[in-house]
């Protein structure tokens, strides 16, 4: 298993969340981690309209990708996911839910 075999299935994990397919992007997943898919659809801002792969890197043992996910509505959520080889292809074996930096207040434009 390298970068490039974990950015494809990443990137077609991606897609089948953008399409709502959330069966297809569970066969990415360890049998473990999609037996508990309500916790984390539940952190998904669906529907989506935009999934991204932000970010790709070898931890340790396994690929640590970033995902960027945009809902219809606007918000925006960064997926940490964690991959391993299982039976011979990329398999996600972690994820959750990024911590987000809060949004600066907005400030009145200054008048003069």
């Amino acid at each position: 298993m390298d970068e490039h075999t974990v950015r494809e299935h990443a990137q077609a994990h991606c897609e089948a969340l953008v399409s709502g397919d959330i069966g297809l992007a569970s066969k990415d997943m360890s049998p473990e981690l999609a037996s508990h898919m309500g916790p984390i659809v539940a952190m998904l801002p669906l529907p989506l309209r935009e999934a991204t792969i932000e970010r790709i890197e070898m931890t340790g043992t396994a690929y640590h990708a970033v995902l960027r996910l945009t809902g219809e509505g606007g918000e925006t959520v960064h997926l940490e996911t964690r991959w391993k080889e299982r039976d011979g292809r990329p398999t996600i074996i972690e994820a959750s839910r990024q911590a987000e930096e809060p949004a600066a207040p907005a400030t009145e434009p200054e008048q003069e």
